[in-house]
């Protein structure tokens, strides 16, 4: 087992910090602030507004048991194997617990000066990048990933250039026993007019209340094409804490793609910096719950320069006593003329006792823009079952269609074709197994 160090965030998160200091880690004055940050602030309650529907008692209550260094645990190439996109061409970074398995990563070589590598062989050398994007935000989990977090990817695409084929980000969690936490950070640059396709794997291989923070900070270069696709498929004892803060160049094009699955509680925070004209970003995601999962999204878009559009689809499937909450916000400066900003939730509840809190939001100060926004929550459409049955179909075929076409709104979206399909097929089977469609 890896050496671990088991603490109470609210009455003794030094003790841990004092591990790090012990260990030589880099980056101490980062650590050290992100560590008086969050002694300052403590956890999120669901007194704080932006918090209101999600309470993180599951992850407060649990032990914090930092995974200072690699586990021993083997994991064979069968397991690498076994999860979605490992037969496709990609390069492929793999983590366990938080740190690096050179054994399970394979790096082909690249287009010149392209880096695919880990976060934590370079800190000496992007120690000034790490944080710049995410430290203003006054999320107290942000600051405790710059405390503790060990390791991440770290993908550089300069100028002009183009990674050779899709990176893959795998994120394995041994998860033997409750209250293991990975702190995991993602730093990513593609410069002007670059491009890349990146894949991002969240896999629990237990089943214990382990917990994962994750903060990734993505800056694109003016005219660069990035789409990053993230899926979360922990178990259903899983904490997932997300961050994704992203600043885009002049006529940069961003899609970023969530599938949340998995995990008693999730949630993700994105927020998109628009300070360039000519931007293009999309944030299109597919949340599905079953049990009593709570899966959490709250974002912010901020146009901050004319000409920019932004488009945000997320859908909701929501079984059993399961929660969804979706807080959305499209902040349009006075400096951002002709934005075009359009947001949309749509929910399908399979359960009576299935919720979902939504609240898109715009917040305009610019006076030529063409913004929408709204939300959905209801059940299968009985005029669309009726239609589907006068032609032919029974009512169980019919709701099935129904159901494909709600999901496929959100994957048809995916630019890469196999990817695509394989997270078709992966959404419906998971559909058809596990969910209640009659």
């Amino acid at each position: 087992m890896s050496s671990t160090t088991v603490i109470n965030l609210a009455e003794e998160p030094a003790n841990a910090f004092a591990e790090i200091k012990r260990r030589g880690t880099a980056l101490l004055p980062l650590r050290q602030d992100g560590l008086a940050r969050f002694q300052e602030s403590g956890f999120p309650t669901t007194n704080d507004e932006d918090w209101r529907f999600t309470s993180l008692k599951p992850f407060t209550e649990m032990p914090f048991e930092t995974m200072f260094e690699p586990t021993i645990q083997t994991i064979g190439q069968s397991v690498i194997n076994g999860i979605a996109f490992s037969q496709h061409d990609t390069d492929r970074l793999v983590f366990v617990d938080g740190h690096l398995s050179s054994e399970l990563s394979q790096i082909s070589n690249q287009s010149e000066g392209v880096i695919v590598s880990n976060l934590a062989s370079a800190l000496t050398t992007i120690e000034d990048k790490i944080g710049a994007l995410s430290g203003k935000d006054q999320n107290p989990l942000i600051a405790l990933n710059d405390a503790f977090f060990t390791d991440g990817a770290w993908i550089h695409i300069p100028a002009n250039q183009a990674l050779s084929k899709p990176v893959h980000l795998v994120f394995l969690y041994t998860a033997i026993k409750d209250g293991q936490a990975s702190h995991i950070r993602n730093l990513i640059i593609a410069e002007a007019n670059a491009k890349g396709t990146i894949l991002e794997s969240h896999i629990s291989l237990g089943q214990a209340a382990a917990s994962t923070n994750v903060v990734t900070e993505t800056q694109l270069g003016d005219g660069s094409n990035l789409e990053h696709i993230k899926l979360q498929d922990q178990s259903s004892l899983a904490i997932h804490l997300a961050s994704l803060h992203s600043k885009l160049g002049s006529d940069a094009r961003y899609a970023f793609h969530s599938f949340a699955l998995g995990a008693q509680l999730s949630r993700n925070n994105l927020r998109m910096d628009l300070a360039k004209p000519g931007i293009e970003c999309m944030l299109n995601g597919l949340y599905m719950t079953r049990g009593r999962q709570l899966a959490d999204h709250h974002m912010i878009v901020n146009h901050a320069a004319p000409y920019c559009n932004s488009h945000e689809y997320f859908n909701g499937i929501l079984d059993d006593q399961s929660r969804g909450v979706f807080h959305g916000r499209i902040l349009v400066e006075p400096e951002a003329q002709k934005t075009d900003a359009k947001q949309t939730n749509k929910n399908l509840i399979l359960s009576d006792e299935a919720t979902v809190n939504t609240k898109p939001q715009l917040e305009i100060y610019a006076d030529d823009v063409k913004c929408t926004h709204g939300a959905t929550i209801g059940e299968l459409d009985n005029d669309a079952i009726f239609y589907l049955r006068a032609r032919g179909l029974d009512s169980q075929t019919a709701r099935r269609m129904l159901m494909h076409g709600f999901t496929g709104e959100i994957v048809e979206r995916i630019q890469h074709n196999t990817i695509r399909d394989e997270l078709n097929e992966l959404v419906w089977g998971r559909l058809e197994n596990e969910y209640h469609l009659n």
